[in-house]
């Protein structure tokens, strides 16, 4: 299972790889919403990120004391960047074989990840079939590969609208077929949506 100090080194790298990944705004557990020119942006290491000021506000969060809230023409600016469409192609076509090894970052998650040895579907050893992994949404075990997605720890669409849009084709599919970022659950779960 993933644990929070992952998450953290995935959002340190988001951070370094891309500085406007840094205007994300931070909702501490005390419900400070911090803005990067916060004091306390830096230190707030347990947090819930907002695409805005006004959406931390929204969701119950408080600023520190002293700070303004955002002028009407800082929300205008906030909103018109925020309305780049979403395209999941924009991160590549299908999972990478960077290494050319046959086995794309698919089968290498799969491998990495489970708990026993993996069995392929041929001598070639490029497509997994079996192997054991736990879903981290329900804690069952999955044993057949082709009941297993490979989710994102930090999803595309939100990479993108925190400045994955800025970078470039190739930065986009490495971070989409990057290890470090890759997941094997439960492909039911998965898929599942909710509409509220």
């Amino acid at each position: 299972m993933i644990d929070a100090a992952v998450k953290i080194v995935v959002f340190v790298l988001l951070t370094a790889l891309n500085p406007a990944f840094a205007s994300v705004v931070k909702m501490s557990n005390s419900g400070i919403c911090h803005q990067p020119q916060s004091s306390w942006y830096d230190r707030t290491k347990t947090f819930q990120p907002f695409d805005s000021v006004e959406a931390c506000l929204a969701s119950g969060g408080r600023l520190p004391k002293g700070i303004a809230r955002p002028s009407a023409s800082d929300r205008r600016v906030i909103k018109s960047s925020g309305s780049v469409s979403y395209s999941r192609s924009a991160f590549g076509h299908g999972w990478d074989d960077a290494d050319g090894d046959c086995q794309d970052s698919r089968a290498e998650a799969l491998i990495q990840m489970s708990s026993t040895p993996v069995r392929f579907a041929t001598d070639r050893r490029c497509r997994v079939v079996t192997g054991r992994w736990i879903s981290p949404f329900s804690g069952n075990v999955i044993q057949n590969a082709s009941e297993a997605d490979i989710d994102h720890v930090v999803p595309l669409k939100w990479a993108w609208g925190r400045g994955a849009n800025h970078w470039s084709d190739a930065n986009r599919e490495r971070f989409a077929n990057d290890p470090v970022n890759l997941l094997p659950v439960e492909a039911s779960l998965n898929r599942f949506s909710i509409t509220i």
